[in-house]
């Protein structure tokens, strides 16, 4: 119990990145996460309006209602957090803007388990994480997405920070060894190069 509740408390303490231009890299952790700062993007969705959406499409992989975290002293006053536990070893989680709800990021963790069990939830966190890749790719099949979220784990796997970006998103891997591996999914802000 004491193990989960650690994972959790890393989870929710944000993944550690910083801003980087290549699409594809493995960047050292940074103080803030970027959704953590003053004017970073968000989703045009609040929590409540992504649920009924995920649910509808993936009603065998059901994300339950997301309870709120309370704040510590080191929490921006900018966000809310809040998390869902969607079985013994996987958590979803997410950082609001405070006021509008809007989601910031979007984050299912993997606890990792000891022994046969462990090939059996790890497949059942990949279908999740492939799902909630769906929501914001939804060109990608099932086949598809299940590759790709198997290819970013691979490539995040020791990585504090692992990146990948598609378009105005940002797929994100954050591997805590045996805390777990966190995937997320951010918006990033796109601009126009200048002629």
């Amino acid at each position: 119990m004491l193990r989960k509740i650690i994972a959790v408390a890393c989870l929710l303490a944000g993944i550690n990145s910083a801003w980087a231009d290549p699409p594809d890299a493995v960047v050292g952790a940074s103080p803030n996460a970027p959704y953590l700062l003053a004017g970073a993007p968000t989703f045009d969705l609040t929590v409540v309006q992504f649920r009924e959406k995920y649910n509808r499409a993936n009603p065998t992989l059901p994300i339950g209602e997301f309870r709120t975290i309370a704040s510590k002293e080191d929490d921006s006053p900018l966000l809310t957090r809040a998390a869902s536990k969607l079985n013994e070893n996987l958590y979803a989680s997410t950082a609001l803007e405070k006021g509008t709800g809007k989601i910031k990021t979007l984050q299912m963790t993997h606890l990792p388990l000891q022994g046969n069990e462990e090939k059996t939830a790890r497949a059942m966190s990949v279908n999740y994480m492939a799902a909630l890749m769906r929501q914001f790719d939804p060109v990608l099949t099932v086949e598809e997405s299940i590759i790709k979220v198997n290819e970013l784990l691979e490539k995040g796997k020791g990585q504090p920070f692992y990146q990948y970006q598609v378009g105005a998103i940002r797929y994100v891997i954050a591997d805590n060894g045996d805390k777990g591996i966190t995937f997320a999914v951010e918006p990033i802000k796109l601009s126009l190069s200048e002629p």
